[in-house]
C-alpha cells in the first residue's frame, strides 16, 4: 500500500487562501494548525505546527526582522497554549523558530530575507513529511523473517516501517496492545491487517504474559527527549521495564522533528501533568470518563529513560541515546 504520509506540495499561495482573515487582524494559529490534521489524517501534530508557521509567514506583512520574531514567538505560545498534550507540536515550534533566526542572520535585506523564508519554509516542510520514508529504509534491517514483534498504541513511523517490511515479503506477526484509554491499537491493527499482516490485539495487561513470545518490541514517540528517552503514549514506560526484564530489544522509531529540549526524570516532569485525584465513588469514572475536549481524564502520556531503550531509528540515522544530544546541539548551534 502506498504511503499515506506523501501527498502533492500544498502552493504557499494555497495555503494563504485556508482562512478568510487577513494579516492584519490576526491568524486564527490553533483553527489553523487542526484544520491541516483533519485534511490529513497521517499528518503529525509538529509537520501541522509548521504547516501554520509557513501559512504565517506567507500572510504576515512586516519591515523588520525583529517584528517577524516577535510575531512567530507568540503565535507558537498560542499554537502551545492552545492544544492539549503538546510535547511534539512543541518540537516541531521549536525547530522552525530555529529554523527561522538562523535564516534572517543571513540576510541583511529584508524583502530578500523574507523571499527566502517562505520559500525554504515549504521546502523544509517538505524534507520534514520525507522523514518516515527514511526511517521505514533505516529500520528495514530490524526487521526478520519469523519475527514476533509487539507494537503499543499508534504511530504513523512504526506503521510506515511494518508496511514497507511486508511490501519486501518479510513474514512476520504483531502483537498489539490495544492501548486504553483511547484504543489507538485498534487502528494499527487494522492497518496491519488490511495489509495482510497476521496481527493479535492484546489488552494492556497482557504484555507480560506474551514478551516471551515476542522477539523485539517497535514504539513510536510524541516527544524524544535530550536524555535519549522518549515521551509517548501511556503504557510505553512499563513495556520497557518488561522489555528489559526479558532482555528483548525496544527500538524507539521517531522523526528528528521530534526532538525536544526537555530533560524529565519522570513522567511528572513533563509539561502540564495531569492531576492524580482519589475519590470514594465509582473508580471506573476515573480511567475512562473524558474531559471537556473529549480526552480522557487521565494521563495520556509517559516517559521511558534511556536505559531502557535498544536504540532509536530516526531519519538522520540508527542512534544511541547519548547521540540525541549531540544531534539537538548540532540542530540549535550548529
Amino acid at each position: 500500500m502506498a504511503s499515506l504520509y506523501f501527498k502533492k506540495p500544498v502552493d504557499p499561495s494555497a495555503r494563504a487562501e485556508m482562512t478568510s482573515e487577513s494579516a492584519s487582524q490576526g491568524l486564527d494559529m490553533v483553527a489553523t494548525y487542526r484544520t491541516f490534521l483533519q485534511e490529513d489524517p497521517a499528518m503529525t501534530m509538529p509537520v501541522a505546527a509548521i504547516e501554520a508557521l509557513v501559512v504565517l509567514l506567507g500572510k504576515t506583512e512586516v519591515s523588520t526582522a525583529s517584528e517577524l520574531i516577535d510575531i512567530l514567538a507568540r503565535a507558537v505560545a498560542e499554537l502551545k497554549a492552545g492544544v492539549k498534550n503538546a510535547i511534539s507540536l512543541s518540537a516541531g515550534c521549536d525547530m522552525f523558530q530555529r529554523f527561522v533566526l538562523r535564516n534572517i542572520q543571513e540576510y541583511g535585506d529584508w524583502e530578500a530575507c523574507k523571499r527566502h523564508l517562505v520559500t525554504n519554509g515549504g521546502l523544509f516542510l517538505q524534507r520534514a513529511k520525507e522523514s518516515r520514508h527514511k526511517i521505514a529504509e533505516l529500520g528495514l534491517p530490524f526487521i526478520r523473517d519469523d519475527d514476533t514483534i509487539l507494537i503499543h498504541s499508534y504511530s504513523r513511523a512504526v506503521t510506515e516501517l511494518l508496511l514497507l517490511a511486508a511490501r519486501q515479503h518479510i513474514r512476520f506477526k504483531v502483537f498489539v496492545t490495544e492501548s486504553r484509554p483511547t484504543f489507538e491499537g485498534r487502528r494499527s491493527a487494522q492497518v496491519l491487517r488490511e495489509n495482510g499482516i497476521p496481527t493479535r490485539i492484546i489488552v494492556d495487561s497482557a504484555v507480560g504474559y506474551v514478551i516471551q513470545k515476542t522477539d523485539k518490541v517497535f514504539v513510536g514517540a510524541e516527544g524524544v527527549a535530550e536524555s535519549g528517552g522518549i515521551i509517548n503514549r501511556i503504557g510505553t514506560y512499563q513495556i520497557g521495564l518488561l522489555a528489559k526484564s526479558a532482555n528483548k530489544p525496544l527500538y524507539a522509531v521517531a522523526e528528528s522533528h521530534k526532538f525536544v529540549r526537555l530533560f524529565p526524570l519522570s513522567p511528572f516532569d513533563l509539561p502540564n501533568p495531569p492531576p492524580l485525584s482519589f475519590s470514594t465513588e465509582d473508580d471506573n469514572k476515573d480511567a475512562l470518563s473524558a474531559d471537556v475536549d473529549g480526552l480522557p481524564s487521565g494521563p495520556l502520556l509517559d516517559f521511558t529513560s534511556n536505559d531502557l531503550i535498544t536504540a532509536l531509528i530516526t531519519d538522520i540515522g540508527v542512534l544511541t541515546s547519548n547521540a540525541v544530544s549531540e544531534e539537538l546541539i548540532k540542530m540549535w548551534y550548529d
